[in-house]
């Protein structure tokens, strides 16, 4: 495993080479990646990163350029902490959703996708709740806000051994492991060959 070469990486990305990654190189990060200026979002996104990657072991070039693609794909390079909800046909079918925990009328849309990593489902917010410490269950809002949306990413990425596939360098046993198929490879191939760019 290689570490991450801060100085280097900030150098490229337009932040001062102090390497110290805080909020500040992360929500760089995150913007060159999404190929916009993500403002306040990315501030944000940026603080939950210098928090909670580094006890998630995301720590090395291909862990964060696998994670960084992969967020990004999956929330619309970053546009979308909370899934737009219709309710779509598909959506609809969350409603008495077993495998999701969701047993309540209303838990398909009260526990719609979110954060970066779009957690869904009522039995898999009450399980991260438990992990994270962060009770999103209760109010599942939470899962929005863009620091605990990097909590929750970090956290599945956890719960499904992903830092082992991207060590690999395995994107599509990851995306399988996120999507459930391969929805979106394209876009997260070229996602996250533009993080590992960055962070080669």
């Amino acid at each position: 495993m290689t570490d991450l070469n801060w100085p280097r990486i900030q150098a490229r990305i337009g932040v001062t080479p102090d390497g110290q990654p805080g909020p500040r190189t992360y929500a760089a990060l995150f913007s060159k990646v999404a190929g916009r200026d993500l403002g306040d979002r990315g501030r944000d996104l940026g603080v939950g990163a210098s928090q909670y990657l580094a006890r998630y072991r995301i720590i090395t070039p291909l862990r964060l350029a696998h994670f960084l693609g992969q967020t990004s794909h999956e929330s619309g390079r970053y546009k979308y902490l909370r899934e737009i909800w219709g309710p779509t046909p598909q959506q609809a079918r969350y409603e008495g959703r077993i495998d999701l925990g969701n047993v309540q009328a209303g838990d398909g849309k009260r526990f719609m996708g979110r954060g970066i990593l779009q957690i869904t489902g009522h039995g898999n917010y009450h399980r991260a709740s438990g992990r994270i410490g962060v009770d999103i269950e209760s109010n599942p809002p939470l899962a929005e806000r863009p620091d605990i949306a990097v909590l929750t990413a970090c956290d599945f990425w956890a719960a499904h051994n992903l830092n082992e596939l991207a060590d690999a360098d395995n994107l599509r046993a990851l995306t399988r492991a996120i999507n459930g198929g391969v929805n979106g490879i394209a876009d997260r191939i070229e996602l996250t060959n533009v993080a590992k760019g960055m962070l080669a």
